[in-house]
């Protein structure tokens, strides 16, 4: 994981909010992987490991839905998750 570049980001965006984004389930993804240790840069930088937010579907036994509106429909919600909310 790069801690020193993820750190330095920060250091570039003071004020950002950290938001991981992914398309796939929670439980799929990279998220498990990369939640603790942004945590950890987060801490390192002096912000609220707290505060980094999840934007993506939530954990499922499946990857995708099945039905193409239905995966759009969400594809769409989670962008706008991640972007405007």
């Amino acid at each position: 994981f790069p801690h020193d570049l993820v750190a330095r980001e920060l250091r570039r965006y003071p004020s950002a909010e950290v938001i991981w984004c992914q398309e796939e389930p929670k439980n799929m993804g990279a998220w498990s992987y990369v939640q603790p240790r942004l945590q950890t840069v987060l801490k390192a930088s002096s912000r609220d490991p707290l505060a980094l937010r999840y934007a993506g579907r939530d954990p499922s036994a499946s990857t995708a839905t099945g039905f193409g509106e239905v995966h759009a429909r969400e594809q769409i919600g989670l962008v706008e998750d991640a972007l405007v909310n």
